[in-house]
């Protein structure tokens, strides 16, 4: 069992948005690669131990100061493996102070047969920041022909404003997982889920935009998506059959909001394609 840690600050000195503080213990690594001019600033999220089991506690922490530009991406697909009993626990907090621009891109999470996961996410948006974040999960080892049957996964968001929760929503599959992700009313036979929400003041304004977008890249048949709106929460989900299509439909969407709403380029980071 292991108890890693990761917290990182940014703050905006001259114009430009530099490392303030950085707190992590093993298993996590927070590394800094050179990126274009034209992209904010990136952190690389790494967990050294190539994986998690029953046990196994993460916290992780990202607070972009006022007027900052910050992005936190992840190295590799995230593997939660099979456990007897205990539980692995992620813990990940975001900060977007007044004016700051923040994106919290972590790659898939993979959750092998009999795995057990709680994710709880918890952001603070600012006034005049903006945050694009998401989360994906591919049940079972898709690649191999495995698909995830039992086991538990519960991932919570919890979304503030001046300090006021404003969107809260939970993914909980417990015990036969396979019946649920069959069902008509569940997830209807998807083996991948992914989910992003932007947040600001301007979300509502930027839903003709989503949905422009998923219509531009379009979907294969066995992968749904659909954008909506809750106050400044702007929420797009997406579910489909193979994790690899899902994962490229999602990718071309981030690219293209980001590049649309804050004029970034139309892009994923490098780590993104390895």
């Amino acid at each position: 069992m292991v108890a890693g840690r990761a917290e990182v600050e940014f703050d905006c000195r001259d114009g430009h948005t530099r490392l303030a503080g950085l707190d992590q213990s093993d298993p996590l690594r927070i590394l800094f690669p050179q990126v274009a001019a034209d992209e904010p600033m990136t952190g690389a999220l790494v967990t050294t131990s190539g994986g998690l089991v029953g046990g196994d506690h993460l916290t992780i922490g990202v607070r972009g100061g006022p007027q900052t530009a910050s992005r936190i991406v992840g190295q590799a697909a995230e593997k939660i493996y099979r456990t007897a009993a205990q539980d692995v626990t992620i813990e990940v907090t975001l900060d977007a102070s007044e004016g700051a621009w923040l994106e919290w891109l972590p790659q898939e999470t993979i959750l092998f047969e009999d795995s057990r996961m709680r994710r709880r996410t918890r952001a603070e948006v600012g006034p005049g920041a903006r945050m694009m974040a998401g989360e994906a999960i591919v049940f079972g080892r898709t690649a191999m022909g495995e698909r995830m049957s039992r086991g538990l996964v519960r991932d919570a968001w919890e979304i503030y404003r001046d300090g006021r929760l404003v969107w809260a929503d939970a993914l909980h599959l417990d015990g036969d997982i396979g019946a649920q992700l069959d069902s008509p009313a569940g997830f209807d036979g998807a083996h991948a889920y992914a989910s992003l929400v932007y947040v600001a003041d301007d979300a509502s304004e930027r839903l003709a935009v989503a949905r422009e977008l998923l219509d531009a890249i379009g979907l294969s048949a066995a992968t749904l998506a659909a954008a909506t709106c809750m106050g400044d929460v702007l929420i797009v989900r997406w579910i489909g059959r193979e994790g690899r299509i899902l994962r490229d439909a999602y990718g071309a969407f981030w690219a293209g909001f980001r590049n649309r709403i804050a004029g970034y380029p139309e892009r994923m980071p490098r780590l993104w394609h390895m």
